[in-house]
């Protein structure tokens, strides 16, 4: 019995963490789920959106199973997703993307990584708001060491980069090809703009990949990356990014296998790992048993392979398969004109293949 915490999240994240949770005990891997509150219904309860309960079970577990939480746009409560991975120090974002039979795409064959820095970059949250005490003197600074003149209603965030986070991450993306056997790692970036931050990632990552001369290696611009994931993605492997361009790429190829529904995550560190859905929260079509859980059922498959679990893994991603090829049951994000199922009838019909 392994004890795994349960973090079901707010708006369809209950829906779709009850299903997953329902498909991973019908595999008989005997999981034992401590369930804790985030977000939302957190902030009702504890009056905190991440209580620190909740970061000591993780802690105490090594493993989390979470679902999508709310994060305000512009205002409210900081991140969950940002607060969890600089608190567990999960440096490795990790999203497969693979195109099932049956999925409608432009595309015939995709099989992708995207490994994204998770700690630094513009996501770091050092920002300067407008109109603020602390902006005028980062201004004064920069105009009087630099000779830059910062706009007087700009906001500004600060993009660090270092060499250990770069080399941490770099080394994880090759050390991750070779455990599968993929064939090459493309390093994105912008570094003939921005030099002394996407410079440090692209000097740094080039050294790391010197000492990896076993797997193929290219650097790419960030711009060129994305061209080619919409005109050739089957020419694409393992692709290593910093944070926010990581952000931004993965999105787009959960776009070329049918979309977030079946994008799943996982975030690691090197003691913890937390395992995730792409998707948001979807307050919208909460409650209304429309959500797709596939998403999260496939970030359960990324952890039961992190716990040597292969047999209940590839039993559940082949049921999924299954069901995907079938087109028996459909999720309302892949059936925009015709019948969908609900979110129990999904998991439902998967459970039938176990």
């Amino acid at each position: 019995m392994r004890t795994v915490t349960l973090i079901p999240g707010d708006g369809i994240g209950p829906e779709v963490a009850e299903a997953t949770r329902r498909v991973v005990d019908a595999t008989g891997v005997g999981i034992e789920w401590e369930v804790h509150e985030a977000g939302l219904p957190a902030i009702e309860r504890y009056a905190a959106p991440l209580p620190p309960h909740v970061l000591t079970s993780i802690r105490t577990n090594k493993v989390a199973l979470k679902g999508p939480v709310t994060t305000p746009v512009g205002t409210g409560f900081r991140s969950i997703n940002v607060a969890l991975r600089q608190e567990l120090d999960l440096y490795a974002s990790v999203r497969p993307c693979v195109l099932y039979p049956g999925v409608p795409s432009r595309y015939e064959s995709i099989d992708l990584v995207v490994v994204r820095e998770n700690t630094e970059d513009l996501y770091e949250g050092i920002e300067f708001e407008e109109g603020s005490r602390e902006v005028e003197k980062l201004r004064g600074y920069v105009k009087y060491m630099h000779g830059f003149e910062i706009a007087k209603d700009a906001g500004v965030s600060v993009k660090p980069i270092s060499i250990s986070a770069t080399e941490a991450i770099v080394r994880f993306a090759f050390e991750f090809a070779l455990r599968r056997r993929r064939r090459r790692v493309t390093l994105g970036h912008k570094a003939n703009i921005m030099k002394f931050s996407d410079g440090v990632w692209l000097e740094n990552g080039i050294k790391m990949a010197d000492t990896y001369r076993s797997v193929g290696f290219e650097e790419m611009q960030v711009d060129e990356l994305a061209m080619w994931l919409a005109h050739a993605p089957e020419e694409l492997d393992v692709i290593v990014l910093p944070n926010l361009y990581g952000d931004i790429i993965s999105d787009l190829c959960a776009g070329l296998i049918g979309g977030l529904g079946l994008a799943p995550g996982m975030n690691l560190g090197k003691e913890y790992a937390v395992f995730e859905p792409t998707h948001g929260s979807a307050p919208d079509i909460a409650g209304q048993g429309r959500a797709n859980p596939i998403a999260m059922i496939l970030s359960a498959v990324l952890m039961l392979r992190h716990l040597d679990r292969p047999a209940e893994a590839n039993s559940i991603e082949q049921g999924v398969a299954r069901v995907l090829a079938e087109g028996r049951v459909r999720p309302a994000d892949l059936s925009p004109e015709g019948r969908s199922s609900s979110t129990t009838e999904i998991a439902e019909a998967i459970i039938e293949t176990l």
